[in-house]
């Protein structure tokens, strides 16, 4: 039997304006649990601590709601140097809310700048995305969401694998770049628990969390691409 990875969920049980954590931490259980062991804190002062080795965590999935404040210099520099050293960063949904810390909007690699309201939403592959391993069994889905919308960090190669259609555009809503010598992916889908019902959409989180997971390695020869 495969051994389970850990997994750091971080986000807002009780001062969370829009998304709170408790849903969401239950499906992701759902959905990760057979290859993540998850724990789940809205104790920020978590990511001073975080760390890849020694029983450490693989990987970080960011479901903050913090739209309202910025973390603390250590609490930023702390997930910073996580990622940067070999961890993987699963940010979704409102987890870009990270960016009220600029060092982490960069590492995520978008600005969000809003969303038009709630709606049905078809999400496709991307040319880019096709043969990404974070495809792979992903059939293009349909969802009641938030149309989020991003600003891209000029500074940031990012892979766009995912993206909605929108008033007649299409629009990134997945996308995944390298950090140091950890991987980070933003997943655009998550509003509240039905946003993480659709099986694509399932199968694409376990996924992003086991490529995100892999990290690279000390050569800079990544594994799983």
């Amino acid at each position: 039997m495969t051994e389970k990875k850990k997994a750091l969920l971080l986000g807002d049980y009780t001062d969370a304006p829009w998304h709170p954590l408790e849903p969401a931490r239950a499906e992701l259980e759902a959905i990760l649990g057979e290859a993540f062991e998850l724990t789940a804190t809205e104790d920020y002062d978590v990511l001073l601590r975080l760390q890849t080795e020694a029983g450490g965590y693989p990987l970080c999935i960011a479901y903050t709601d913090c739209w309202n404040r910025e973390l603390t210099k250590a609490q930023t520099a702390g997930l910073l140097r996580y990622v940067a050293g070999g961890g993987g960063l699963l940010v979704i949904h409102n987890g870009i809310s990270l960016q009220c810390s600029y060092e982490l909007l960069q590492m995520i690699g978008a600005e969000f700048t809003g969303h038009p309201p709630y709606q049905k939403l078809r999400y496709s592959r991307t040319a880019e995305g096709e043969g990404h391993p974070l495809l792979e069994g992903v059939e293009d889905f349909e969802l009641d969401e938030e149309p989020y919308l991003f600003e891209p960090d000029p500074f940031v190669e990012r892979r766009i694998f995912l993206e909605f259609e929108f008033e007649g555009k299409r629009l990134p809503a997945g996308w995944e770049h390298d950090y140091g010598l950890g991987r980070v992916v933003y997943l655009q889908p998550g509003h509240h628990a039905p946003s993480f019902r659709p099986e694509p959409y399932r199968r694409l989180i376990r996924n992003s969390a086991s490529w995100a997971a892999a990290g690279r390695v000390v050569s800079g020869r990544e594994r799983g691409r």
